[in-house]
This record gives structure tokens, sequence and C-alpha cells, in this order.
């Protein structure tokens, strides 16, 4: 399978939505900087699956609760109170994309320094009693 370049485009949009948001984060909640990397995301995200994908995603009725709160999240932050906005859409965030955590980690655990870091005793617990084991 090949990588087209918009989807080159959507993973280099999402990079720069994850840098844009643990800047905001780090600057104490910088809405400006939050706005900014919420929005990358979302454009990267829709560049890597298309327009409709995105939308089947986010539209699915099991998945309305983690939609509503992601999306509601992105407004608050967007009207002024960002740890308020942040605390709602890392919970919509994890209601959404939950599901993917279990393989996220057992990929990173084949990840050779990252891997190391996730069999260190504290965090082995935490990765075990997400992935299930």
């Amino acid at each position: 399978m090949e990588v087209t370049d918009q989807q080159k485009l959507g993973v280099g949009l999402g990079g720069f939505g994850v840098f844009f948001l643990l800047l905001g984060v780090l600057l104490l909640f910088d809405k400006g900087l939050l706005a900014i990397g919420n929005l990358f995301c979302i454009a990267g995200f829709i560049c890597c699956i298309g327009i409709e994908r995105t939308i089947r995603f986010f539209a699915q009725p099991e998945r309305l609760k983690g939609t509503c709160c992601f999306f509601g999240g992105i407004a608050i932050v967007l009207l002024g109170w960002p740890v308020i906005g942040m605390i709602v859409e890392a919970y919509g965030f994890v209601a959404l994309f939950g599901g993917f955590f279990p393989m996220a980690i057992n990929f990173l655990r084949c990840v050779p320094v990252v891997g190391t870091i996730l069999a260190l005793p504290g965090i082995s617990g935490v990765c075990d009693t997400i992935v299930g084991e």
C-alpha cells in the first residue's frame, strides 16, 4: 500500500497539531496555541483518512458521547476556558480512541528505546492494565 501525498500532508499536520498542543499546555494553557493545535490535528486526521470516512468515524452511535465531548472541549477552549476545555477534550479523546490504546502500546513495546521505557516496573503495570494482560 502506497502512502499518498495527501496522507503525508495529514501526518505533517497532525504532527504540527500535537506540537502546538504540547506547547500550549507548557505555556500555561495558552488558548491560541491550543486552538491552532486542535485545528491542525483535525485537519491532519481528515487528510489521512478522507472527509467521508472521518464523518463516518465521528458519527457512529457508539462514539457519539466521545465525539460530543471532544468537539465540545474544542469549543470550550475557543470560548476562553482552556483548562476545562482540555479536560473535556481529553475525556472525549479517550472515549473515541480508547479502543486503539492496547494496539498502540503493543506496537510501542516493539520500538527499541520506547520498549525499554515501557518495561520499567511502574510503567509496565499500567501498560499491562491498559492492554488487559
